[in-house]
């Protein structure tokens, strides 16, 4: 179905907003990826925040002029899916290597983040970042463990002076 000047306006300038928040890109060929196939991407992607879209090369090489995917404009060619993360810079990744696997059809051809043009094996990569939560785990694993490192030192002194939980006990039968 062709789109009319004004249906390709506001197709470019949804895509421009979309490609402004994103944190990453991952284009990928989808030729011979049947309905229903499809229809289990866009409902994947619904779930884990990624936008979803199949939009003819020239109105996406407009879209992302003057924002940080700019530097896929001139590699967009063939029927490409576009998979941008709008909340975790992983998920376009994950959503398309899992896609993949029951989809020979469905074969990455780039990725882009943070201005950075890589090729189509950095899905991987991308999809291998830790979700929000599991890096906020992360962070508050490395901010615990001075503390305990602290109370296993404080412990051992104490075991090591002979006492441990008697000398506390001692202590309150003196005074």
């Amino acid at each position: 179905m062709a789109l009319n000047l004004s249906q390709k306006q506001e197709v470019v300038a949804e895509l421009a907003d979309i490609a402004a928040k994103a944190h990453s890109l991952v284009a990928a060929e989808y030729a011979g990826t049947t309905v229903s196939q499809m229809t289990a991407m866009r409902k994947t992607a619904r779930e884990t925040g990624v936008y979803l879209k199949v939009v003819k090369n020239t109105l996406a090489s407009r879209a992302v002029a003057g924002t940080e995917f700019e530097v896929v404009k001139d590699v967009l060619t063939g029927p490409l899916l576009y998979a941008f993360s709008l909340e975790e810079p992983g998920a376009a990744g994950r959503l398309i290597k899992d896609a993949a696997k029951g989809n020979d059809k469905l074969k990455p051809r780039l990725v882009s983040v943070e201005g950075k043009l890589l090729p189509a094996e950095h899905v991987d990569v991308l999809a291998s970042l830790p979700t929000r939560e599991q890096a906020l785990s992360m962070l508050a694993r490395v901010l615990a463990e001075p503390a305990s490192m602290f109370a296993r030192v404080v412990k051992a002194v104490a075991d090591q002076q002979g006492g441990g939980e008697a000398a506390p006990a001692e202590a309150a039968a003196e005074a």
